[in-house]
């Protein structure tokens, strides 16, 4: 199976996610690709099994701009999107925290719900990307 992890970072918080999630897929045996939007040229999403959206959420509960590009470059709706992102309370509250992630998942009608992980990826949140991995791939082996 292949996947694609495609992500979009200022910070560099949403890369480590992203790389971590690449990782994980990895050892579960995965054929594992990274991308970063806007950044790397256009991919075929249809050629992966999984495809991985990273976004950050932009002023006040916003999807960036190069997240929206990338959206309409795929073009369709694939059943395969599982999304992530990172945010921050302190500037937005609960209110506002990864909006961009509920934006996309709801966007996709994804099946799986979004990780959303508070700014870095570090300490009790790598247990949760391994753990949301880990779901996202079982549920699509059931559905497979």
């Amino acid at each position: 199976m292949r996947a694609v992890v495609a992500y979009l970072s200022y910070s560099g918080n949403t890369m480590e996610v992203g790389e971590r999630i690449a990782a994980k897929l990895e050892k579960e045996g995965l054929e594992v690709d990274l991308h970063r939007i806007g950044v790397d040229p256009p991919i075929d999403t249809g050629a992966y099994d999984f495809l991985f959206i990273g976004t950050f959420t932009w002023e006040m509960g916003a999807t960036p701009s190069e997240v929206k590009d990338f959206v309409w470059e795929i073009g369709y709706k694939p059943n395969n999107v599982a999304v992530f992102g990172t945010g921050d309370t302190q500037f937005g509250g609960d209110e506002l925290f990864c909006k961009a992630v509920d934006k996309l998942v709801q966007f996709y009608n994804s099946r799986w719900t979004g990780l959303k992980i508070e700014q870095s990826p570090r300490g009790y949140q790598e247990q949760l990307i391994d753990q949301w991995v880990e779901g996202v791939t079982n549920n699509v082996k059931v559905f497979a």
